[in-house]
């Protein structure tokens, strides 16, 4: 179903880039999506004050939450990993509320930044287990003894391919089905009062989405870090 109206598509069309703003709405959207982060992390880094004012409250609660949540799961020596895992919040949340006004599209609501995102962090989970252990990092996917290697080598190998669909379908799925929900409400309801109740609910999920893979990465990055048994 095509969205009833996308502000930046209309916006790349008035430039001559309709083609490529209908084919990547999703594109045009993380990148909407990152200018807004970018700016607003520039005005709350650049009206820092010893006396915190609101906004400031805000994204300290905010960040120290989600560090103080991630040292939890991984210890305190997991603590250099939170950048890329604070950011993969973020991010993520932002692509989920943004769908939710409207003229805007969800850049989670396509399998692409989805996949992106899992691919990411699967990638990252590899680097990190190879940075703790070398090339003993091998021994996670070979199993305790050496005759289980045919068995448990195949079977460790889907896990972590299946990582990367778990991540990516479940956050895809859930945008999507939220989008085509709208979609069908804004026209057989009208565009006003009967899509609110589903667009509040939207913001719920929007968030448990956003923290439900943040809490895999952190899952992911830990088991990287553990010894193999």
């Amino acid at each position: 179903m095509e969205h009833p109206y996308l502000f930046f598509v209309k916006l790349f069309e008035a430039i001559g880039l309709a083609h490529f703003a209908h084919a990547y709405p999703h594109v045009v959207y993380t990148w909407v999506v990152m200018a807004i982060l970018i700016i607003l992390s520039a005005l709350a880094a650049k009206t820092v004050t010893l006396v915190p004012t609101k906004g400031q409250n805000f994204f300290e609660i905010l960040i120290s939450g989600l560090e103080e949540f991630a040292v939890t799961v991984t210890g305190e020596e997991g603590r250099w990993l939170f950048p890329i895992i604070g950011t993969i919040f973020i991010f993520i949340a932002a692509c989920n509320l943004i769908g939710l006004v409207p003229g805007f599209f969800p850049p989670t609501a396509s399998l692409n930044t989805t996949l992106a995102c899992a691919l990411t962090v699967v990638v990252f989970t590899h680097m990190i287990g190879i940075k703790y252990h070398g090339v003993k990092y091998i021994k996670h996917f070979l199993g305790p003894v050496w005759w289980m290697i045919p068995i448990i080598l195949p079977i460790e190998i889907i896990g972590h391919l299946a990582r990367v669909l778990s991540l990516s379908f479940r956050l895809f799925g859930n945008m999507m089905g939220h989008e085509l929900v709208l979609g069908i409400l804004f026209f057989l309801a009208g565009a006003f009062f009967a899509p609110l109740p589903i667009m509040a609910l939207g913001i719920f999920v929007s968030l448990v989405q956003a923290f439900v893979f943040f809490l895999l990465s952190v899952m992911y990055f830990t088991g990287a870090m553990e010894h193999a048994h």
